[in-house]
C-alpha cells in the first residue's frame, strides 16, 4: 500500500464527501482520487517519472498540490515543495540540488524559472517552454502505478530554511506522513466528520502535515485558501464552518487585531493548533478567552513536523508547555554528551521514531550530524518538568554566552512581549569586548515607548545580564513565510555589527 491508496479507501467508503473546498468548488473523494489517478498517469506517460524521481512544485495553495503530492506517492516520486517567497537564486539551487525531473508552476511564478532546463508544467497556464497542465491530463494513458513501492518509499524533499550557508533537503518516507497523521489525528482527536480550514502554505510541512493530510487520509474535509488573509480566514470560519484549524502566531496576532474578532462566530471551532515558533502566552490567552482550546505543537521540518503536543481534553494548563512527546514517536532532552538529563535540566531535544527524516537529500556530512542511533538533533534547547511535559527555551545556535552565564533570547522576547506597548520583539547575539557576547533586542511597539522603560520592566523580572545592551525600535520585523522572524537579517542591519 502507499497513502494515495488511503484517498482511494476513503473514494469507495464515501464517494460523494466532499474531500476539497477551494474558491467556491467542491472536490468529492471520487474526484479527488481521479485526478490523482489522472495526474500519476500523465507525470509517468508523458514526462517518464518512475519510482525516486523528484518532481517540483511552485505554486500557492490550489487542491492539484495535494493531487500531485499523491500522485507522487502512487507513482513512488518524490515531490519537492518550493517555498514561493524565495529568491530566483535560491530556487534554481533547489531545483539543481534536488536534479528534478519535472516542474509544475503557477503562471504567477512563471518569471521566477524562466532559466531551468527542467520540463516545465503550467498548472494554470500554457509555458512558452512547456505544456499546461490540462493538455498534459489530455493526452496522458497507460498506466499509472509505480514499481515496488511501499511505506518506506522517500514521498518528500522538504528544504529547510537556508539562514546560514545552503538549504538542506530533508528526505520524508511515506511512513514518516502515516505516522504524522496518526499523531494529528490523536492530538486533535480528530475523525472523518471533521473539516478542517488550512490557511498555511503547503510548502512547509505545517501546513501539509499538521492537519491537512491528516485530514484528507482519514477522510474528513478540507477547505483550503490559496493563502493567509485575516479578512479571508475570519470569512470562512463564519461561513465555513470549520471545527479545526492550525495557525502560527504572527496569523494569530493579525486575527486577534482584526476589527472583527471579537463579534466573529467561532463556535465552530473545536481547537486552534499552533507552534513553529515562540508563541507567547497573550496570544493563546486571546484565543482561549473566545472560548477556542490553544493546542501546542513542537516539532521540526525533519519530523514530518509532530513531535511533542498537548492534546485536545487533555492538560492545558501548563503556562508555555508544548506538550509530551507523541503517540507514535520518543522525545528526550540529553547534554552536550548525549546523555538524557533530568527533570527541571537544560538540555537539546532529540526525537526519535517514523517520523523522522531518513536523511537530507545528498548531504552525508549534514546527515551524520543530524541523526545517530535513530535519533535526530533538532538542535533546540529545552527542560521537561517531573510529569513529563516539554518547555522550549530557544535554539541551541542563539544561545548567548555572556561572561560565562547563558542567555536564551526566548526568554527575554517573552518578558518583552508581556509589555503593553510591546507588538513584536526579537532578541539577537551581539559580541562585546568585555563579556564576548550580549544581547541586543529589536522592538516593534503600538506606540511611543522609551527604551529605558522597556529595560527597567525587563529588569524587575530577568537578571540583570540579561537586560538588552541596546534596544532598536523597527516598524516591522523580517520574517519567513511562516512567519518566523529572520533573525540573521537583524544581526546584518544591527549598527553596531
Amino acid at each position: 500500500m502507499n497513502l494515495a491508496d488511503l484517498i482511494d479507501r476513503n473514494a469507495a467508503f464515501t464517494p460523494d464527501k466532499p474531500a476539497l473546498r477551494f474558491a467556491g468548488d467542491a472536490w468529492s473523494y471520487a474526484a479527488f482520487a481521479d485526478r490523482i489517478a489522472a495526474l500519476a498517469r500523465a507525470l509517468k506517460s508523458q514526462l517518464g517519472v518512475r519510482r525516486g524521481d523528484r518532481v517540483a512544485v511552485l505554486a500557492m495553495n490550489h487542491p492539484d498540490y495535494l493531487a500531485l503530492l499523491y500522485a507522487c506517492a502512487r507513482l513512488g516520486a518524490m515531490l519537492v515543495p518550493l517555498n514561493w517567497r524565495l529568491a530566483v537564486p535560491e530556487l534554481t539551487f533547489i531545483l539543481s540540488n534536488a536534479d528534478v525531473c519535472a516542474l509544475l508552476v503557477a503562471k504567477a511564478f512563471g518569471a521566477a524559472i524562466a532559466g531551468t532546463q527542467t520540463q516545465v508544467v503550467g498548472l494554470d497556464y500554457a509555458p512558452e517552454r512547456g505544456v499546461a497542465l490540462t493538455d498534459l491530463l489530455a493526452a496522458d494513458s497507460g498506466d499509472g502505478s509505480g514499481a515496488n513501492v511501499d511505506w518506506h518509499t522517500p514521498l518528500l524533499i522538504v528544504y529547510t530554511a537556508g539562514t546560514t550557508g545552503r538549504p538542506k533537503g530533508a528526505v520524508l518516507a511515506q511512513e514518516a506522513l502515516l505516522a504524522n497523521a496518526m499523531m494529528s489525528q490523536h492530538l486533535h482527536a480528530m475523525t472523518s466528520d471533521d473539516h478542517v480550514l488550512t490557511v498555511l502554505p503547503l510548502f512547509h510541512v505545517g501546513g501539509l502535515n499538521i492537519q491537512t493530510t491528516p485530514a484528507l487520509q482519514l477522510g474528513a474535509t478540507v477547505t483550503l485558501h490559496a493563502r493567509f488573509t485575516p479578512d479571508d480566514t475570519l470569512r470562512s470560519i463564519v461561513e465555513d464552518r470549520p471545527t479545526l484549524t492550525a495557525l502560527v502566531p504572527s496569523t494569530i496576532q493579525a486575527l486577534l487585531e482584526h476589527p472583527l474578532w471579537s463579534e466573529t462566530d467561532l463556535a465552530s471551532l473545536r481547537a486552534i493548533s499552533t507552534g513553529s515558533t515562540l508563541v507567547p502566552q497573550g496570544l493563546v490567552d486571546g484565543v482561549q478567552a473566545r472560548g477556542v482550546p490553544v493546542l501546542q505543537v513542537y516539532g521540526a521540518t525533519e519530523t514530518s513536523p509532530i513531535a511533542v503536543y498537548t492534546r485536545l481534553g487533555g492538560d492545558l494548563s501548563r503556562s508555555l508547555s508544548t506538550g509530551l512527546p507523541g503517540l507514535l514517536c520518543e522525545a528526550r532532552i540529553v547534554d552536550d554528551g548525549g546523555h538524557e538529563v533530568p527533570p527541571g535540566v537544560s538540555g537539546e531535544v532529540e526525537v526519535r521514531g517514523p517520523n523522522v527524516l531518513t536523511e537530507y537529500w545528498r548531504n552525508d556530512n549534514a546527515t551524520a550530524e543530524a541523526l545517530h542511533d535513530g535519533w535526530f538533533r533538532t538542535g533546540d534547547i529545552a527542560m521537561r518538568d517531573d510529569d513529563g511535559y516539554f518547555t522550549i527555551h530557544d535554539r541551541k545556535k542563539n544561545m548567548i554566552v555572556s561572561g560565562g552565564e547563558n542567555i536564551y533570547p526566548a526568554e527575554i522576547e517573552r518578558v518583552l512581549l508581556d509589555h503593553p506597548m510591546v507588538a513584536e520583539a526579537a532578541v539577537i547575539c551581539a559580541p562585546d569586548p568585555r563579556w564576548q557576547e550580549v544581547p541586543v533586542a529589536f522592538v516593534v511597539s503600538r506606540g511611543a515607548v522609551p527604551a529605558d522603560e522597556l529595560r527597567a520592566f525587563l529588569a524587575a523580572s530577568l537578571a540583570r545580564f540579561k537586560v538588552p545592551r541596546d534596544i532598536i525600535f523597527l516598524g516591522e520585523l523580517p520574517r519567513n513565510a511562516l512567519g518566523k522572524v529572520q533573525h540573521f537579517r537583524l544581526k546584518e542591519s544591527w549598527p553596531g555589527r
